[in-house]
């Protein structure tokens, strides 16, 4: 009987570290069943990610599947208009509260991939995270389209620090 009451202490005590090792170790996805049948996997995501800000790493070269096709970019400004671009951008990326598309600078780069990048990742201060929300093929379709709107314009605009660029008879 003294063996038995001395071993129920050990015995809980693995039974709790056995349990705490399990509950913490990496779960599987779990499954839960949609109306309609179908199943749900969710996974479990133990960082919190901020959407919107900037990374500071650089992407790889990423590069344009649809650079210089104009079917694309035709598509690409019948998304600007269908995603509300153009609210923040203006019509023609000529800018309104977010910045123009149309002069050549850029605040985070204007390469196709640091252009994809900004639309997927969002950036800070008001451009939202479109990644996974809109598909990668129309993220690039966006980026030919933007591409195109500074080719034949000559903008005359403040540059960052406030001073006026002529960017006229280019």
């Amino acid at each position: 009987m003294r063996v038995l009451r001395s071993l129920v202490p050990a015995l809980i005590v693995a039974f709790g570290v056995a349990a705490h090792r399990r509950a913490s170790a990496t779960q599987a996805p779990s499954e839960r069943v949609q109306s309609g049948g179908q199943q749900a996997v969710l996974v479990e995501h133990p960082d919190h990610v901020q959407p919107g800000l900037a990374s500071r790493a650089r992407w790889a070269n990423l590069v344009n599947p649809y650079a210089g096709d104009a079917q694309r970019a035709t598509e690409g400004a019948k998304l600007f208009v269908s995603y509300n671009c153009m609210d923040c951008h203006g019509a023609d990326g000529s800018g309104a509260m977010g910045p123009s598309l149309q002069d050549g600078r850029w605040h985070f780069g204007g390469t196709p991939g640091d252009i994809f990048q900004s639309i997927y990742e969002g950036r800070p201060d008001g451009m939202p995270s479109w990644g996974g929300r809109i598909a990668d093929d129309q993220i690039w379709r966006l980026v030919t389209y933007i591409q195109t709107l500074e080719k034949g314009h000559a903008v005359t605009t403040e540059n960052f620090t406030g001073k006026t660029v002529d960017r006229g008879g280019r």
